[in-house]
C-alpha cells in the first residue's frame, strides 16, 4: 500500500496558494502561511485593510499611476500577505518566534524587515521576486530563504 500523502513542503505551499485565492489584489494574488512545529499558526493574503474598500471595488492605484512591479510599495491600498499573517498571529496572541513562512511569492523589502523582526527563521517561496534589498537584509539577518519548486519538489537555497 503506497502512501500518497504530500510531503510537508508541498502541503504547506499548497495551503499558501489556497489562501491566495482570498486576495482582492488586481495585480498579484499572494498567500502566506506561518508554520511552527508543522502546525499552522496563521495565514494571510494581500488585500485592503479591514473595513476599507478593496481594490477590486476601487481599482488599482498602482496601475492607475503606472507604478512598476516591485517599486513604491507605499502607493498601494493593500496589506501584503506576509504582513497580514504576522498581524493575525499578533491579534490572536500567538508567538511566531522561530517559525517558518510559506509564501507564494518571495517577500519584498518591507515584508523582509517585518519577518526579520518577527524572528521568522526559514522562508519557503514558490515564485521568486527580484528585490535585492530584501535578499540583502534577509542574508544579513541569517534568515534562510528557499525556492520550492512545486513540480519537481526540490528546494534551492536562494538566501
Amino acid at each position: 500500500m503506497s502512501d500518497n500523502r504530500p510531503d510537508w513542503h508541498t502541503y504547506f505551499m499548497k495551503m499558501a496558494y489556497l489562501v491566495s485565492e482570498r486576495s482582492t489584489c488586481l495585480r498579484r494574488k499572494v498567500g502566506a502561511v506561518i508554520i511552527k512545529n508543522n502546525q499552522i499558526i496563521s495565514t494571510g493574503y494581500n488585500g485592503a485593510p479591514k473595513g476599507v474598500p478593496h481594490c477590486s471595488q476601487t481599482g488599482c492605484l498602482r496601475a492607475k499611476t503606472n507604478v512598476p512591479s516591485g517599486e513604491r510599495h507605499e502607493l498601494c491600498r493593500g496589506v501584503h500577505a506576509e504582513q497580514n499573517a504576522i498581524i493575525q498571529a499578533a491579534v490572536n496572541g500567538v508567538s511566531i518566534s522561530n517559525a517558518e513562512l510559506y509564501c507564494t511569492n518571495q517577500p519584498c523589502s518591507i515584508c523582509a524587515k517585518m519577518l526579520i523582526n518577527a524572528e521568522i527563521r526559514n522562508i519557503f517561496v514558490s515564485e521568486v521576486y527580484e528585490d535585492k534589498l530584501a535578499r540583502t537584509l534577509l542574508e544579513q539577518a541569517s534568515v534562510n530563504v528557499f525556492h520550492f519548486d512545486m513540480k519537481t519538489k526540490t528546494l534551492t537555497k536562494i538566501v
